[in-house]
């Protein structure tokens, strides 16, 4: 369904990143500016959420470049790789003359990228095959960037995406080279080891954003990109105490602890527009589709279009919720009102009802390669 902001960035270029154990914890106007000037002056979604599934950094992936939920027990992305993912960013924006490009700065047949991120449509790169980062653990999110953009700055309008690896557990400095390169810069810092190291390493993704909207702009692209950015999961590599230390309180396990940022962001922006309807990573897809005013149908995606009046809902693996009128926890079958809400009776049970059917769907569409029944037009 249309809505005020259809088609905003018809016609722009975009670049979608899935961020390795990226958080609301790495964004910092001190540490990660660059992150906060993003995260904070273009769309704020502040009750997003980055549900973990089955299959932790590929499942993230899955679910925010097909909004389907993965299929427990399989790797989704590599089931799907014969399939027709129509609805996928690489492939929709082909159909438009786009040439769109991926990259990841780790080994590329990790997950077997190889086989699942050209079949979204992407010209695929990475560690192995294309990309020549220097070999660390992790690599370099910067060095990616440096060697990846002069590819396609020119290539007007384009789409690239990439999934980052500077991220990566372990949280330390002896094990983890991008926490290494910056640990001097997080040393005055009163937090243990593990959260120092892990604000370090997110902070080469905070630069190698830098060097992107640097380039952009040299490039007089700047306000003609708009940059997404979310998560593949939280970041579980550290321990609660380490969690409850950088949030500086005690991180609610249920709900609370996958709650993250989406960085929804455009150049051209004059001023943050504020959204705070309860959003997940199944979202992605649907929302940057209607802002680019690319044609899709809503009833074949989990995800909803963040930004139109339907109603929010995030969903996790256990097929608990949360909405704007409560949240449902599937371990304890119970339901919690929001603020003491007064809601229809079975309000509750439908909306459970309605998750069940969204993990039916999402395994059926895999398996049958559903998109590839309908025919759809090329």
């Amino acid at each position: 369904m249309k809505n005020e902001f259809t088609g905003r960035f018809a016609g722009k270029n975009l670049i979608f990143i899935t961020a390795e154990g990226f958080s609301s914890y790495a964004v910092d106007p001190e540490l990660t500016p660059t992150l906060y000037k993003l995260a904070n002056s273009g769309f704020v979604f502040s009750n997003f959420y980055n549900p973990l599934w089955w299959v932790s950094t590929s499942d993230g992936e899955y679910a925010a470049c097909t909004s389907l939920i993965p299929k427990p027990g399989v790797w989704s992305f590599y089931q799907s790789r014969n399939n027709d993912m129509y609805f996928c960013l690489g492939n929709q924006f082909s159909r438009l003359g786009y040439n769109p490009r991926a990259y990841h700065n780790h080994t590329w047949s990790y997950y077997n990228r190889d086989l699942s991120h050209p079949n979204m449509g992407y010209d695929y790169k990475g560690l192995g095959k294309g990309l020549p980062v220097k070999k660390t653990w992790p690599e370099s999110d910067l060095e990616m960037m440096e060697l990846s953009l002069p590819e396609y700055i020119n290539d007007v309008p384009f789409h690239t995406y990439y999934m980052t690896v500077s991220g990566h557990m372990n949280y330390t400095f002896m094990g983890n080279s991008m926490s290494k390169k910056h640990q001097q810069e997080v040393s005055h810092l009163s937090l243990s080891e593990p959260a120092r190291a892990y604000l370090a390493c997110q902070m080469e993704l905070d630069r190698a954003l830098a060097y992107l909207l640097e380039e952009l702009e040299a490039a007089g692209q700047l306000e003609n990109t708009v940059i997404a950015l979310s998560a593949d999961h939280y970041p579980y590599g550290l321990e609660k105490e380490s969690i409850d230390e950088l949030a500086g309180h005690s991180v609610e396990e249920k709900f609370e602890l996958y709650r993250s940022t989406l960085i929804l962001w455009s150049g051209d922006m004059t001023e943050p527009v504020v959204i705070d309807k309860p959003c997940d990573s199944l979202d992605i897809l649907p929302t940057l589709s209607n802002l680019f005013g690319l044609p899709y149908d809503s009833r074949l995606l989990m995800g909803q279009d963040i930004l139109s009046d339907s109603p929010g809902l995030v969903v996790f693996s256990d097929r608990s919720f949360l909405t704007k009128w409560g949240s449902y926890n599937a371990a304890t079958d119970t339901f919690t009102p929001t603020g003491g809400a007064s809601l229809p009776e079975g309000y509750a049970l439908g909306v459970a009802r309605s998750v069940q059917d969204m993990f039916a769907y999402s395994v059926k569409i895999l398996e049958r390669d559903y998109y590839g029944r309908l025919g759809l037009p090329q």
